[in-house]
């Protein structure tokens, strides 16, 4: 007779899965609820404790650590001095394991969850059984998902009762798998508890599949886009797609770019993103009417962007959306009859994101590196225009504030060196990912659509010589804002007060590579 351990959390399917195994024959051996539940549904088990000869104890902690269960998992078949010291200490093996862990997940989600509950939810014997189930695939069949019943079944029936080695060694390497992610979410929740420190020598990540892509970010490059386990804010991972192609590689990275920037503003805004920066951003009481200010202010660089909006889309707003190409939509939600004018042009991705609070506690940041990477925390820090340190001589006007307040938001999300030329209402011009500060400058302002008279100017990191000053006066720009922090800021402080202009410094940087 063959021998199957069943003791699950998760009992979805267990109960047929079981009955399928009588039928074919084997002995069940179960705990707990699961043999309780197994009983209740006809199915005859013996207890652990009768299989071992040693109670449960310390509630529940201790059931299946015992020699008689290894024993019966690690003693290799082909072996005859495994199967003589079987014998000898009246061991009798198991052919076939299925074990789910104890619900860690499920329970460190719930509110007001304790770090006491959060213990007593850590699996010790699942863990160790699975594992030594896994290590011996060739005599041991190992289950650790529900979804896998039905097809081990069906091939057992079509092979006489047994599975293939190549199915074993599936079944083995999906219990690693699943055990690491296991390890690795206890130990993440321990660190977020501050149990760990936040830097821990070993840094341990986990992340699941959601699709294979057709090719990375060249058609070269194979590719896939992987989830965070328990993202619990607003993100494209948590996005529902309501139609188009297929997100690419270049899709993900700039709607997440898109997104982010749309959380800064607690007003209406439309976002428009092209390859990574953000090339037009405006604000208005109409969607509508914030797209078309955001697209005007580099309509060029618009075309085949993607677009976020922090609002539900409106139906004017998306008719004006299809009017032109453009690549990803993504916003909180769509008014009644939206999806169906966005379903005339079949191949726009259409993203759907609830916005709400976000933790920013454990919000950390990576970026990878050959051979390495590197982890720190998110840039989310913020700053209140009205509340920095004026430095020049002229004192900002109303108008000034908000356009100095809005070109400061944009530049947190645009590649260094970033320049921004703003209104208080839109940008005018985005200078990029330039080696040189005042490079930038002259890119913000030959980008510009319209009249950059008036205008704010922001800089993501000090300047370190006038020389942009001197071109942002040139260009008409009134008010600048700027981290501050050069060796040259006295130089850069007198060139503004040349000009007139006045200069606020956020003692704040927002480097973006």
């Amino acid at each position: 007779m063959k021998r199957a351990l069943i003791s699950v959390s998760d009992k979805t399917g267990i109960t047929e899965f079981a009955k399928k195994l009588k039928i074919m024959e084997y002995e069940i051996i179960s705990t707990g609820g699961t043999a309780k539940l197994l009983k209740e549904k006809g199915v005859a088990a013996r207890s652990v404790s009768d299989f071992t000869g040693f109670p449960e104890m310390l509630d529940g902690r201790v059931k299946t650590l015992h020699p008689k269960i290894h024993g019966g998992l690690l003693g290799k078949r082909s072996l005859p001095y495994h199967v003589d010291q079987m014998t000898e200490q009246g061991i009798e093996p198991i052919d076939l394991v299925a074990v789910n862990l104890y619900p860690f997940e499920q329970t460190i989600s719930k509110p007001g969850c304790s770090l006491e509950d959060a213990i007593e939810n850590i699996d010790i014997g699942g863990p160790a059984m699975i594992r030594s189930a896994a290590k011996n695939y060739p005599d041991v069949v190992v289950i650790v998902d529900p979804l896998d019943y039905d097809w081990v079944i069906r091939e057992m029936e079509e092979n006489d009762g047994l599975l293939s080695m190549k199915t074993r060694y599936a079944l083995a390497c999906k219990v690693f798998a699943h055990t690491a992610r296991y390890d690795s979410m206890i130990s993440s929740y321990l660190s977020n508890e501050g149990i760990v420190p936040r830097f821990p020598e070993m840094l341990n990540l986990q992340f699941e599949k959601v699709t294979e892509l057709r090719y990375g970010e060249n058609p070269h490059q194979r590719g896939a886009f992987y989830k965070e386990i328990r993202i619990n804010e607003p993100c494209v991972s948590n996005a529902v797609i309501h139609q188009g192609k297929a997100m690419s590689f270049n899709n993900y990275l700039d709607a997440n770019s898109a997104l982010e920037l749309a959380m800064e503003f607690e007003e209406p805004i439309a976002v428009i993103i092209k390859h990574n920066n953000p090339c037009g951003v405006a604000t208005s009481s109409e969607l509508r009417e914030a797209y078309v200010l955001a697209r005007e202010a580099d309509p060029v660089s618009a075309f085949g962007g993607v677009v976020a909006f922090n609002r539900s889309v409106d139906e004017e707003t998306a008719k004006e959306i299809v009017s032109t190409f453009v690549e990803v939509v993504i916003a909180p939600g769509y008014n009644p009859g939206v999806l169906s004018i966005f379903s005339t042009k079949e191949n726009i991705r259409i993203l759907e994101v609830e916005i709400w609070g976000r933790d920013h506690a454990a919000d950390m940041d990576l970026k990878k590196v050959v051979g390495g990477l590197i982890y720190q925390d998110r840039d989310l820090g913020s700053v209140d225009i009205r509340n920095m340190e004026i430095v020049t001589k002229r004192r900002p006007a109303e108008e000034e504030i908000k356009a100095m307040s809005f070109a400061w938001k944009v530049a947190k999300h645009v590649k260094s060196n970033a320049i921004i030329l703003a209104r208080p209402n839109r940008t005018v011009g985005v200078g990029a990912g330039q080696m040189s500060r005042v490079d930038s400058t002259r890119l913000a302002i030959a980008k510009a659509e319209s009249s950059t008279q008036g205008c704010a100017l922001a800089s993501d990191a000090f300047f370190p010589f006038r020389d942009g000053i001197d071109e942002a006066a040139k260009s008409g720009a009134t008010a600048i804002v700027q981290p501050g922090g050069s060796v040259k800021d006295d130089e850069v402080i007198a060139a503004a007060n040349e000009y007139n202009m006045t200069m606020v410094f956020t003692r704040m940087r927002h480097f973006r590579h």
